[in-house]
């Protein structure tokens, strides 16, 4: 009888590692490491703070999110990795942060303030969610502390393809 049962474990393995690819969702992205961007976003009253965006991913799929802080020319942007809190005078804290699961995910903005008095904190902003699958994802548990370029070459992700969404 267990032998029955490894040979049913042996082909449902089988059959699961053999179709790695993820599901085809709104970006397009299968079992492969991807970087979307997203321009113009406006976190807002309206949205409560919060850019939320359907996404496919296999469930052991990780995601990074880094906020495009400025430039140091044209050609070099400053991503800055997410959470992230920006310091601002007199005490006043904002941050943004993220949550995903395997069919969306959140970026949002949260203060120790009203932070709708801060416009270019919150608008027109530009993200980048870059998907790491899941076999990669575990190679470092810090993955949401590495600076862009790290994390780019870490994985391999060729940074040319950027898929710019509307």
């Amino acid at each position: 009888m267990s032998k029955k049962i490894i040979l049913l474990f042996a082909i449902v393995g089988a059959t699961v590692f053999s179709s790695c690819e993820g599901p085809q969702g709104d970006t397009g992205y299968s079992a492969e490491s991807a970087v979307l961007e997203y321009q113009n976003v406006d976190l807002n009253s309206g949205n409560n703070f919060a850019f939320a965006q359907n996404i496919s991913t296999n469930l052991e799929d990780n995601i990074v999110v880094y906020r495009l802080s400025g430039t140091i020319n044209p050609q070099t942007p400053i991503w800055q990795p997410i959470p992230r809190t920006i310091y601002l005078d007199n005490g006043l804290e904002l941050d943004y942060d993220y949550d995903f699961s395997r069919i969306d995910f959140t970026i949002f903005a949260v203060g120790n303030y009203d932070i709708s008095t801060s416009p270019e904190l919150l608008n027109n902003q530009t993200f980048r969610v870059v998907i790491i699958p899941g076999n990669f994802a575990n190679k470092s548990s810090n993955i949401k502390e590495m600076d862009y370029e790290t994390l780019i070459a870490k994985y391999n992700i060729d940074d040319s393809k950027v898929k710019v969404m509307n």
